[in-house]
């Protein structure tokens, strides 16, 4: 169910309990600023998710919130998870959902790379 990303953060939820140690994650880069692990429910070839350390429920809060050593710490790392992954040759792409019209299910910043296959348009086109 999507949640509201204007909410207060949730130290319950499963992102906080992952950077915790509380819940196993296969964990691909890891550093100061951000964790990266694969997605328990790949929708690619290749699904990571990157999560910053901070206590940020979404891009929105993030960008608002986070310090700039933060935000370059974290975009930085998005890049560099992407590249170890071999995926910067062929492309990929990246998502981060906001909110109930973004669908975003977990109330913590987090941006899927998605690669290893050819995608279609992002969104169907209205007609």
């Amino acid at each position: 169910m999507p949640i509201d990303a204007s909410l207060p953060y949730d130290d319950a939820n499963i992102f906080a309990r992952i950077l915790r140690g509380e819940i196993p994650a296969k964990k691909v880069y890891e550093d100061a600023y951000a964790l990266a692990f694969h997605d328990i429910a790949p929708q690619a070839p290749v699904h990571l998710l990157v999560i910053p350390k901070g206590r940020y429920v979404s891009w929105d809060d993030f960008s608002a919130k986070a310090s700039d050593a933060e935000i370059g710490g974290f975009v930085r790392a998005v890049g560099q998870v992407a590249r170890e992954a071999g995926l910067a040759g062929d492309g990929y792409r990246l998502l981060a959902n906001m909110g109930e019209h973004g669908h975003q299910e977990v109330p913590h910043l987090h941006v899927h790379i998605f690669g290893g296959r050819q995608f279609l348009a992002m969104l169907p086109r209205e007609r």
